[in-house]
């Protein structure tokens, strides 16, 4: 079998096993429920043009969570249990693996986009697409937008040291990157250099897709080029997906190298000594 249909069949297993673990599907559900309650608080009185740009958001900063910063947990809970130091030296294993995340997250965000459109016409009044075009962008910036930030985050898991205090600092930055990066918010409204550096990262794409098919066309004009931009963002996700999809296997097959038995006998160690204190 060939590592993508090893990954597809890993990636099914895991959906299997939360299905059946009702804590980690509550956990997963709270998400999108959370974030509507927090919409309705927000976007109460305002106009339905900031309950669409609150939808959006939502859907954007999403994908973004779930990639940046829920892979990378899964990474870190999988060299604490040992899964990665068994895969190392199967061939085929890290790419597999980095399928079976793929497949895991594109799931969790679908059922969580999901909820968040549904409850978003519900709770908040919003629209959803009105025309085949606007649920085409929706689709191909969503998957898109997948494919560029979970090899990515895989990629900062495998570099993150294994500590968990590094996990917690690390998810710092995330957070501010999520909060500048116009989601919710019009970037033209930001600094100029907040401006370029978020048009660094993924999510200003991936939540301007989404605005694009959200909100009415004439809202365009709040996007910095005045334009939905719909080639630069196609170009600049399809370039994070091909980078992080080069660039992730190493990152883990390095990891796992550098991974021993003795290595995780001494962080178990080190974790159950401050356990004790």
């Amino acid at each position: 079998m060939s590592p993508i249909r090893i990954g597809l069949a890993r990636g099914a297993l895991e959906l299997r096993q939360v299905l059946r673990n009702r804590k980690d599907l509550y956990s997963y559900l709270a998400t999108p429920l959370i974030f509507l309650g927090v919409a309705s608080w927000r976007s109460d009185g305002g106009t339905p043009e900031t309950t669409q740009l609150m939808l959006a958001g939502g859907v954007g900063a999403t994908i973004f969570m779930f990639g940046l910063i829920t892979v990378p947990q899964f990474l870190f809970g999988d060299r604490e249990d040992g899964t990665l130091l068994r895969l190392r030296g199967i061939p085929g294993a890290m790419p597999a693996y980095l399928t079976a995340k793929t497949v895991f997250v594109l799931v969790n965000i679908l059922i969580s986009v999901t909820l968040l459109l549904i409850g978003g016409t519900l709770i908040l009044g919003a629209d959803l697409p009105s025309t085949p075009a606007q649920w085409l962008t929706l689709i191909w910036v969503m998957t898109l937008g997948i494919g560029a930030v979970v090899p990515v985050g895989a990629a900062i898991g495998a570099l993150l040291p294994a500590a968990r205090e590094a996990l917690g600092l690390y998810m710092m930055p995330v957070m501010v990157v999520m909060f500048v990066s116009g989601a919710f918010s019009p970037l033209k409204n930001q600094p100029t250099w907040v401006q370029h550096l978020a048009s660094g990262f993924p999510l200003r794409w991936i939540a301007q897709g989404v605005r694009s098919a959200l909100l009415p066309d004439h809202a365009k004009a709040q996007e910095l080029a005045g334009d939905w931009q719909h080639l630069t963002v196609l170009a600049v996700l399809a370039v994070w997906t091909i980078v992080g999809f080069i660039l992730a296997p190493v990152l883990l097959q390095r990891m796992t190298r550098r991974e021993s038995g003795s290595r995780m006998s001494d962080r178990e160690a080190k974790r159950l000594a401050k356990t004790a204190y």
